[in-house]
């Protein structure tokens, strides 16, 4: 059988890269790193050093394909990143990758530039069907296959990671690229320093924790602000991973994007799959950052697909979003998944044995008063984030819970009724139901929208609503897993509550617009503001990718 070989072209911020790849190997791969002279990246410089660099750059890789008995007219497809990225940068390569295109008389393959950091990950590793983290410059996001796209369930609600690390370590004087010199730092420091810590369900946020840790400067040590800046944002973003394991039931994590060089996030990451019993995989570290081999790799799967552009349709994307790509490469039926626990089974579970592990809490069953089940919620220690952040964090989480439970009650919202509260650990009624995501369907959307719309009325914000995190018994709905929960009655804290679930049905589930729109029709029925809220909920899903 005859070899496939892909051209294919990075260039959507520093790196300048191109690879040559076929079915099985890497034949060759060149690249050139924009540098400025100093602070962050410049679109028009990195542009203009991409344009400075191209013909160079691919002369030297034919040359080094040649080498190995590749020749030009051996090469089947150009692949290019056409976003996201920057515009100057994506105009650039995508007029290289024209040229080509037509010198070599080989079709156009438009790469998601997000999409071929997961592709070369599972490529690179053993892994088949990851929840995926992925941490770049500008991206911050939790994704998974399912239903033909890699569907987002949580993201930055702000600023990329890797670019809320770099914005601080110019401020703190640091060279670029700010990231491995904050973790050089790190391994000197002497104490860690409180810092906020925002995750909000599925979602994050940076920027205030990138601002908290400049002021800290003024009284701390850059060593001790270094350790806790990033023991802090990565203990947030390996949260939000192990949420999204939690939920879907999938067994394998992959770290993907530049952040992922980060060798305490891999620890973290590691430590966290080992506790769940999942795999932890990453790439070589080449692989990490922004490479062609990812593009040349993902532009084959995609050639073998049939996935090509004419000219006319090689148009970059600044803000190509990861879940608008068709994935035309994978096959439904090789997917290997976790069976779903059907509700008649969820409901058999004896007394006393552990009913779920969250991404949080272990949940299990007691014998109460006069032979009553009782449910208990244990927040247990995640040794994956520091001892300072941890119990922090569970003791607050289980006071706001047994808080916001009862408030949400007063307010005619289903709920367990709370019978104590200790540091860590909740007694609460036991509800004989299933969770949701194993029965939606729209006409329940539709009372998931009633529900939320009460308790938004309320004034309270839930913080983590999921499908995981509805019950059904019988026909009444009931609302759990209050720890993320707040007061607040801005449009902005209702529309991430409600964003939140609508990324949960989009990742999660097929007919998702079917399901929002029944939601939307619910939330209308019992909160007369749903209709403003609603509308911030398209401007956060616009602003939280790709900013």
């Amino acid at each position: 059988m005859k070899n496939t070989f892909i051209l294919g072209i990075e260039g959507t911020a520093w790196n300048l890269s191109a690879a040559i790849v076929n079915e099985t190997e890497i034949i060759a791969e060149v690249t050139e790193t924009y540098k400025p002279e100093k602070g962050g990246i410049h679109p028009r410089e990195a542009a203009q050093h991409h344009a400075k660099y191209a013909a160079s750059v691919i002369k030297k890789l034919l040359e080094e394909a040649k080498e190995k008995g590749v020749e030009p007219s051996d090469i089947d497809g150009i692949a290019f990143s056409q976003g996201p990225g920057l515009g100057p940068c994506l105009r650039t390569v995508a007029t290289a990758a024209r040229m080509l295109s037509l010198s070599l008389g080989a079709p156009l393959i438009g790469v998601n530039h997000c999409i071929a950091h997961i592709e070369i990950g599972i490529w690179r590793t053993p892994a088949k069907d990851p929840v995926v983290l992925y941490v770049s410059g500008a991206n911050s996001q939790v994704l998974s296959y399912m239903g033909g796209k890699y569907r987002v369930f949580g993201e930055t609600l702000d600023i990329g990671l890797g670019n809320a690390l770099d914005k601080f370590a110019r401020g703190a004087g640091l060279p670029h690229p700010g990231g491995p010199k904050i973790e050089a730092c790190a391994k000197d420091a002497k104490h860690y320093i409180p810092l906020p810590y925002v995750v909000k369900g599925m979602d994050l946020s940076f920027s205030g924790l990138s601002t908290a840790s400049s002021e800290a400067l003024k009284k701390a040590t850059l060593e001790d602000v270094c350790y806790s800046y990033q023991e802090t944002a990565f203990a947030m973003v390996v949260e939000v991973a192990e949420r999204a394991l939690a939920h879907t039931g999938k067994k394998e994590v992959l770290l993907a994007g530049g952040v992922g060089a980060n060798t305490r996030l891999r620890e973290m990451l590691n430590d966290m799959c080992e506790a769940r019993g999942a795999k932890f995989y990453v790439p070589e570290k080449r692989f990490m950052g922004d490479n062609g081999t990812m593009i040349a790799y993902t532009g084959l799967l995609m050639y073998k697909s049939g996935n090509v552009l004419s000219l006319e349709e090689s148009r970059v994307n600044p803000s190509f979003r990861t879940d608008d790509v068709e994935v035309t490469w994978i096959r439904e039926e090789e997917m290997k998944r976790v069976p779903e626990i059907t509700p008649e089974a969820f409901l058999k579970i004896p007394s006393g044995e552990m009913l779920d592990s969250g991404a949080e809490a272990v949940v299990y069953l007691e014998e109460g008063p006069e032979g009553k089940k009782v449910l208990i919620k244990e927040r247990v220690p995640k040794v994956y984030r520091l001892k300072e952040i941890d119990e922090g964090i569970r003791k607050e989480r289980n006071r706001t819970e047994a808080r916001l439970i009862s408030e949400a009650r007063r307010a005619g919202v289903p709920t367990p009724i709370i019978y104590d509260v200790e540091d860590f650990k909740l007694k609460m009624q036991y509800i004989e139901g299933a969770p949701i995501k194993y029965l939606i369907n729209p006409e329940l959307s539709e009372k998931v929208g009633e529900l939320v719309g009460k308790l938004h009325s309320a004034g309270i914000v839930h913080g983590d609503l999921t499908t995981s995190n509805l019950l059904l018994a019988g026909d009444k709905l009931y609302l759990i897993d209050f720890g993320l929960s707040y007061f607040e009655k801005s449009l902005e804290a209702r529309g991430v509550d409600v964003h939140v679930l609508f990324q949960t049905f989009e990742s999660t589930h097929r007919d998702h617009e079917a399901l929002i729109e029944a939601f939307n029709k619910g939330y209308g029925s019992t909160f007369i503001g749903a209709g403003d809220v609603l509308k911030r909920v398209e401007e956060i899903k616009k602003r939280a990718r790709y900013a």
